[in-house]
């Protein structure tokens, strides 16, 4: 499947086995079972209460005399602890215990047992008691109404020193939330106590709401009160100095009227669950350390026919609304939607019909979402049980007693992607997929030759992914898969280093996505952004900020592209061909630039490549690189405010290397899979299955990055070059040549030149090559070659450069014709008029180099060249 589910804690093997043990001791020391007594029957009374910040889990059970027991299981020290013994017959709904271990809140109701009728009727009264614990002594009533009350307390730091203060959230069904502030002290060593336990000190936080949540990682209340039937969204946050602050407020375009009260992980509710799951909203509210801000949505299921659910991205200030039809109507009737939080991205799930993995990053394009229906036979791999998202990935199997770490399984997506048939699943699974390895980081690891199993079978995984595209590049019809992975994985190798990554370099190569996804219908609309209630903002609040910010002004996007390096590129390209040059410092910067990624690139290489790339100067490529950084170092400049340049040069060589490294990888695990080595670069046979694959696929990479106008590493074309000769038939290679598909280095000709013989076929190859040749290249490899065909190039060639300023003089002397060996006067005339230039430029200037072409030779190369026409 491609949501794993590892399981952190099981009510099951980490709590009953230690509550057996218990028991035994009991037994063996003559005590009696007492609280540890947990007979085989009592499974059923085993279950969780609460998971405090920490991760510590708080459980309760009952033992043989119908006493409640409270438990706890630290997830560092991997160890259980008593925590207190009710003695009597209670149902306890709400706990929570503060990070000491020394208080202990709780709410119960008393049962009742068949036939018997206590004073206190379930759900008729409920008592909210504060406990001492560290060690036990006095219990202290907070509430007895006729109401439920649920109690949290607040953990300011989870490695915090001991607080004289604890703070105890109170949040009561009468829809009214209070804060106490319990003030403790240390008496007769390690006895806790409450100071001034017959009055402590209350605040009023909130009122009249009808929902709520509790984010006990980063310590954050949600709530919504209804104002003139709008439900408006707030948060507080609580400090470590033991302040709070209204964070923002938010209207939502829901409807929470006739809803009821609901709380949403305020511990583990089980009279929720009791009933009808499908019949009750749900909501829920995502937040992750990139500054989202998601509220999920799934209103009444007025029917079973289809399912409608809306994702809010605040961040990005528009909604999602999603309705999808169900198949198989009839089964798991019982069962609701469950929103999991994944960090970068949120899941909606819903029992034996559909998942949907939704990219919170960028929402945008919907071909960016993973959705798969009930005819998928991974949807059954997930639990069929409500399952309860908290903080983070964890995610609480109230009915079980499991604790899940909910990950994506990077294989799972690389099977999706293999099978699938649909476009716009593959885009998901690979987006998904990239995002589970962080792209190109995994090919550091490869390179520093880690040992870690698990990093390796990660990096597995993305060999797979390389080897795959390289198998099926012309597998998708929506978009260039080479594209969409360079992109992506380039994207994913920096965007941890500043969170507004995803605003300013593109995620994706593809802009727009107009074909629908089959199985579900979607409806975008704008919503209204959140009024900020602070002045001053800091870790998350900055980020989210700084997204709404960019919501308001930021249009159009931020995203890099390389538009104006391509336009400066072509001018450098026309301008070396005429032989004009902009000032040598400017290209001399630029050159500095790509020798800085170059060197970047090979510092982070350790391993040996078996491809020649990286080897050899190819002006034009480092020309591109360079300009390349110029750009991208402006861009986040005029963008990232706050960030030392030093930084900014560094993430642009690593955004750059990174990428080079990616085409060099791509280039390098094809060269592995098909068994290449190094003599395959010498031209003494015809190209092999094998080295027509890997010429294919640079192909592929040519026409990828042509189209971004990304740069290539130095060396490409030359391998390239050299793989079509041995591959192509002539008049093929000649095409790829003139259609620009095939670019002629210098260092691949020189090797043509030198490594084949002056056979016809080869001459001809050689002489369709040199004609094709820039005029500076071609006349320094018509020198290496020896052959009357070359000469003929280089004589036409010194002749029309001694002509190309001739200004015809009055001539004193007349023709000497005993100079020349045949009686072809104009001929003879022109032979003499070079004669005489180049006597003129000799003595103009004695001090440059000379051709080693003169006349004669001239004379000679054209006279060949007529018999050769007239077929002497």
């Amino acid at each position: 499947m491609a949501l794993r589910l590892v399981a952190d804690f099981d009510l099951g093997k980490d709590v009953l086995p230690w509550l057996r043990a218990q028991r035994a001791v009991s037994e063996a020391s003559g005590a009696g079972s007492g609280g540890a007594d947990v007979l085989e029957n009592d499974y059923e009374s085993l279950r969780v209460l609460n998971v405090e910040r920490n991760g510590n889990i708080i459980y309760t059970y009952k033992d043989d005399k119908g006493n409640v027991v409270f438990g706890l299981y630290d997830c560092q020290t991997r160890q259980n602890e008593l925590l207190y013994t009710f003695e009597k017959d209670l149902q306890v709904f709400s706990c929570s215990v503060n990070s000491e271990r020394t208080l202990l809140a709780a709410s119960l109701v008393q049962s009742t047992k068949e036939g018997k009728r206590n004073e206190l009727q379930p759900g008729s009264k409920c008592l909210t008691l504060l406990v001492e614990i560290h060690p036990v002594n006095n219990v202290k009533v907070l509430k007895a109404v006729d109401s439920y009350i649920w109690v949290q307390f607040l953990y300011p730091h989870i490695e915090s020193h001991p607080l004289p203060e604890n703070h105890l959230l109170l949040i009561s069904e009468e829809k009214y939330i209070e804060q106490f502030r319990i003030h403790v002290a240390q008496e007769d060593g390690n006895r806790v106590v409450i100071k001034n336990s017959g009055h402590l000190p209350r605040d009023r936080i909130a009122e009249d709401f009808v929902w709520a949540q509790w984010d006990m990682s980063e310590q954050r209340l949600y709530y919504i009160d209804l104002k003139k039937s709008r439900s408006i969204l707030k948060c507080i946050q609580f400090y470590a100095d033991e302040s709070y602050n209204l964070m923002f407020e938010v209207p939502l375009d829901i409807s929470l009227s006739n809803s009821g009260f609901k709380l949403v992980n305020f511990g583990c509710d089980y009279h929720q669950y009791r009933d009808k799951f499908s019949k009750h909203l749900t909501l829920c509210v995502f937040t992750n350390h990139t500054g989202s801000l998601c509220v999920c949505y799934s209103p009444k299921c007025a029917s079973w026919g289809q399912i409608t659910y809306s994702v809010f991205y605040i961040h990005k200030g528009h909604s999602k609304t999603f309705t999808t039809s169900l198949e198989n109507v009839g089964s798991h009737m019982t069962k609701g939607i469950t929103f999991l939080n994944l960090d970068y991205y949120v899941a909606v799930y819903l029992p034996g019909h559909f998942f949907h993995l939704l990219n919170v990053q960028h929402p945008d394009l919907i071909c960016h979402n993973l959705f798969l229906t009930g005819n998928n036979e991974m949807i059954d791999m997930l639990p069929h049980c409500p399952l309860q998202s908290l903080s983070g990935s964890l995610v609480l199997d109230c009915c079980s007693g499991k604790l899940y770490r909910a990950l994506l399984s990077q294989s799972s997506l690389l099977q999706l992607l293999q099978n699938t048939c649909l476009d716009c699943e593959k885009m998901a699974a690979l987006h998904c997929a990239l995002y589970c390895g962080q792209g190109a980081q995994f090919l550091e690891a490869q390179w520093r030759q880690r040992a870690d199993l698990n990093t390796n079978r990660v990096l597995s995984d993305f060999l797979k992914i390389i080897q795959w595209i390289s198998e099926n590049v012309s597998a998708c019809h929506s978009f260039d898969l080479i594209q969409e992975f360079i992109i992506a994985s380039s994207y994913w190798s920096v965007y941890s280093e500043t969170s507004n990554m995803d605003k300013l370099l593109p995620h994706s190569s593809v802009l727009t996505w107009n074909t629908e996804i089959p199985g579900i219908t979607l409806v975008t609309e704008d919503i209204a952004l959140p009024l900020m209630k602070v002045l001053s903002f800091k870790g998350y609040w900055e980020k989210l900020n700084s997204n709404l910010e960019y919501v308001k002004y930021a249009k159009p996007h931020f995203h890099y592209n390389n538009s104006v390096v391509r336009r400066e590129w072509h001018n450098l390209i026309s301008e070396e061909k005429t032989g004009k040059r902009r000032s040598a410092a400017y290209v001399r910067n630029i050159l500095d630039n790509a020798v800085k990624v170059i060197s970047n690139l090979e510092a982070r290489n350790l391993g040996p490549r078996l491809t020649p790339l990286l080897q050899e100067e190819d002006s034009h490529q480092r020309l591109l690189m360079g300009l390349m950084v110029s750009e991208l170092k402006d861009h986040f400049l005029r963008h990232l405010q706050g960030v030392e340049k030093k930084k900014i040069e560094q993430m642009v060589l690593d955004y750059i290397s990174k990428l080079l490294d990616l085409i060099c990888h791509i280039v390098e695990t094809n060269w592995r899979k098909h068994n290449l080595h190094s003599w395959v670069l010498h031209f003494n046979s015809r190209g092999s299955a094998a080295e027509f694959a890997v010429f294919h696929i640079m192909t592929r990479i040519l026409e990828a990055t042509n189209s971004l106008f990304l740069p290539l590493p130095p060396g490409f074309h030359t391998l390239h070059t050299i793989l079509g000769v041995q591959c192509l038939p002539l008049h093929n290679l000649l095409h790829c040549i003139d259609s620009g598909v095939l670019l002629l280095t210098e260092t691949a000709v020189i090797r043509l030149m030198k490594d084949l013989d002056n056979t016809e076929k080869n001459e001809k190859l050689k002489f369709s090559i040199i004609v094709r040749l820039p005029p500076l290249i071609g006349q320094k490899i018509c020198r290496l070659w020896d052959h009357p065909m070359s000469s003929n190039i280089i004589s036409r060639n010194h002749v029309t450069r001694l002509l190309q300023n001739y200004k015809k003089q009055p001539r004193n002397s007349m023709i000497n014709k005993s100079s020349f060996s045949v009686e072809f006067l104009p001929l003879n005339y022109f032979i003499e008029i070079l004669t005489d230039i180049e006597s003129s430029n000799q003595a103009l200037y004695p001090f440059e180099g000379h051709d080693n072409v003169d006349a004669e030779f001239v004379e000679e190369a054209a006279l060949k060249h007529t018999a050769m026409l007239l077929g002497l």
